[in-house]
C-alpha cells in the first residue's frame, strides 16, 4: 500500500496541521481537500506547494525538493526527509487586546476583533509556521494576536489622547492600513479589523473631559492636575499645616506673566462664581455665566487732589501717583 498523506477531519477553527511522519516515500499519495494547501518544508524553507486534489509524489511534481535532493548522496532513495504542512485557506476570526501609550504619555487600552486568511501559503509557512515554530493552530493564534498587538502599539503611540478619542474613525483606518501591509509581508490577508473598545485610566478620562469640552487648554488641565497632586501630598504631611497650603497652591493657579511688550488685560469678578477673569470675556470661562463686569479691586477712596496735575490720590498718599509731586 502506498503511503497516504492527508489531513483527516480538521476541526472548524484549525489553521495548520503538520503530517507527523517526515519520511516521505516516492509514489506516496498526497490528498489535499478543498480550502487547503500542502507545503513541503525542509531545511527551514518552504518548497513545493500543492493545491486541492490527489497527487502522486514524483520527481516531476516536486521540482524544488528534487533539485535539493539531487545534490545529496543517495539521490533517488526512498524515503526522503521532508515535513508536509497543511494550511487552511478559510477565513478565521480572532481577538486582540493591547496596552499602548500616546504621545502625551497617556495610558491607552484597546481591544477588538480581526478576520484573516492565508493568501500566500509558501510565505506564511516560511515566516510564521516554520519561522516561528508555530506548527499548531494554538501557536499560530498566539502569534497573530501578538503580531497585531505589537503593530497596534506602534501605530497608536504616534497620536495624542484627544486625537485617538475624537478622531477614532480616522485613526482606526490609518492603523488598519498599516497592519494590512504588515500582514501581506507574512503571507496573510487581513480581511477586517475592528475596534470594540478604547479606554484610558480614570485620571486621564477626567483630563479628556476637560479637553473635549473646550473649557480648558492642555496647559490649564495640567495646572489643575498639579494642584490636585500638590493638595494630595500636603494632606499626607501632618506637619505641613493649613498655612503651607495657602502659600503653595495659589501660585499654581496664576497665569504666566505676560511677555515684555504684551498689553495686560484687566480682571473682573464673575457675579456668579466670584472667579477673577479677563474683562474682555462675555461669558465666564469658569462657570459659563453671562458677565456683568465688576472691578476685581475696589475703587480707591478719593483723598488728596494734586495741586499740580489735579489727579485724585488716596488719602494716605505722600506723592502724586500721576506726576510724582510731593504733598
Amino acid at each position: 500500500m502506498p503511503q497516504v498523506i492527508e489531513w483527516v477531519n480538521p476541526r472548524e477553527n484549525d489553521i495548520v496541521w503538520r503530517y507527523p511522519d517526515e519520511d516521505i516515500t516516492w509514489g506516496a499519495q498526497l490528498i489535499v481537500h478543498e480550502m487547503e494547501v500542502a507545503v513541503f518544508f525542509r531545511d527551514g524553507k518552504a518548497y513545493d506547494v500543492f493545491g486541492p486534489g490527489r497527487h502522486t509524489i514524483t520527481t516531476m511534481n516536486l521540482p524544488l525538493i528534487t533539485s535539493i535532493l539531487s545534490r545529496l548522496v543517495g539521490f533517488g532513495e526512498t524515503p526522503f526527509k521532508s515535513r508536509v504542512i497543511f494550511v487552511s485557506t478559510k477565513q478565521f476570526a480572532g481577538k486582540y487586546g493591547a496596552k499602548a501609550q500616546t504621545t502625551d504619555l497617556a495610558p491607552l487600552m484597546v481591544h477588538g476583533a480581526f478576520w484573516v486568511k492565508v493568501d500566500n501559503a509558501s510565505v506564511f509557512v516560511n515566516e510564521v509556521v516554520g519561522g516561528q515554530g508555530a506548527y499548531a493552530t494554538g501557536d499560530v493564534n498566539d502569534f497573530l494576536r501578538g503580531f497585531i498587538n505589537e503593530k497596534m502599539i506602534d501605530e497608536l503611540s504616534q497620536y495624542d489622547l484627544l486625537a485617538v478619542f475624537t478622531r477614532l474613525d480616522e485613526t482606526s483606518i490609518v492603523v488598519k492600513n498599516h497592519i494590512v501591509d504588515a500582514f501581506v509581508r507574512i503571507g496573510l490577508e487581513l480581511v477586517d479589523l475592528r475596534f470594540e473598545g478604547v479606554d484610558t485610566t480614570p485620571e486621564y478620562r477626567e483630563r479628556l473631559f476637560w479637553l473635549r469640552s473646550g473649557r480648558a487648554t492642555p496647559s490649564e488641565v495640567l495646572r489643575m492636575e498639579t494642584v490636585k497632586e500638590a493638595a494630595k501630598e500636603l494632606g499626607k504631611s501632618p506637619g505641613a499645616g493649613f498655612g503651607t497650603g495657602m502659600v503653595m497652591v495659589p501660585p499654581i493657579f496664576q497665569q504666566p506673566a505676560p511677555a515684555a511688550g504684551t498689553p495686560s488685560v484687566a480682571l473682573v469678578v464673575c457675579p456668579k462664581c466670584s472667579a477673577q477673569i479677563p474683562s474682555t470675556s462675555k461669558f465666564c470661562p469658569n462657570c459659563g455665566g453671562g458677565l456683568t463686569a465688576t472691578p476685581a479691586v475696589p475703587e480707591q477712596v478719593q483723598g488728596k487732589k494734586c495741586s499740580k496735575c489735579k489727579f485724585e490720590n488716596s488719602a494716605a498718599a505722600q506723592f502724586c501717583s500721576n506726576c510724582g509731586e510731593k504733598f
